[in-house]
């Protein structure tokens, strides 16, 4: 009868741990669904929030262009079409989402001091020209973007670190005289906002690919 009793009490033991073993694995599974869809909901924000500030660069940008070219008049449109050496791709490289979002960086990295000798030259060719306050601005939002875009890396793709831009510091043209940098300027905003528009396209589809499906490559 003891017997009995004993075995009686230890299947109710093994029960009532198996009971409870379910229940804390069925509480760890809404668990981590919690955690990936407040993950989901997170990255979905930050994307969002980047392709926002990269329309609002686009904008700025076409602006800056427009006010460029009726700066310079009838031959702007020329200035804008010519063919030079030595101003970065627009393009975007990669297959991965994290191939896409590490190029993305480069890129803006490689434009930064591009836009810097626009600037620069503007202000030796016209002191006071309300172009500067312009490129100011474009210049000011693009290093908001680019620290949003190693930020986004970062926190989708902890395990990867970010390649720097390939072939060391950016090369810059050399000494120019007024028609080149003229010239000049006017490409390197041109193939910036091709940039901006190729970022933009690149957010919508990440958005999709990275925050729903989890990490990619």
């Amino acid at each position: 009868m003891n017997c009995h009793v004993k075995n009686m009490h230890l299947q109710q033991l093994v029960e009532k741990a198996a009971a409870l073993l379910c229940f804390l694995l069925l509480l760890a599974v809404d668990s981590t669904k919690t955690v990936a869809a407040g993950r989901n909901q997170e990255c979905d924000y930050d994307l969002q929030q980047t392709l926002r500030l990269s329309r609002q660069v686009h904008k700025e940008t076409c602006n800056l262009i427009k006010k460029y070219k009726d700066s310079e008049g009838e031959m702007a449109e020329l200035f804008c079409k010519a063919l030079i050496s030595g101003i970065p791709d627009p393009n975007i490289s990669g297959l991965e989402p994290s191939e896409r979002i590490a190029s993305i960086y480069t890129q803006l990295q490689v434009f930064s001091p591009h836009l810097k000798r626009v600037h620069e030259q503007q202000m030796d060719l016209q002191p006071q020209s309300p172009l500067l306050n312009l490129i100011n601005v474009v210049r000011d939002q693009s290093r908001r973007l680019t620290l949003r875009i190693n930020n986004i890396y970062r926190i989708i793709f902890p395990n990867l670190s970010l390649p720097e831009p390939a072939g060391g510091p950016t090369a810059l043209p050399p000494p120019q005289n007024v028609f080149q940098q003229k010239v000049y300027g006017c490409v390197v905003l041109k193939n910036y906002k091709k940039l901006l528009t190729n970022i933009s396209k690149d957010m919508r589809t990440l958005k999709s690919k990275v925050c729903r499906s989890g990490t990619s490559k």
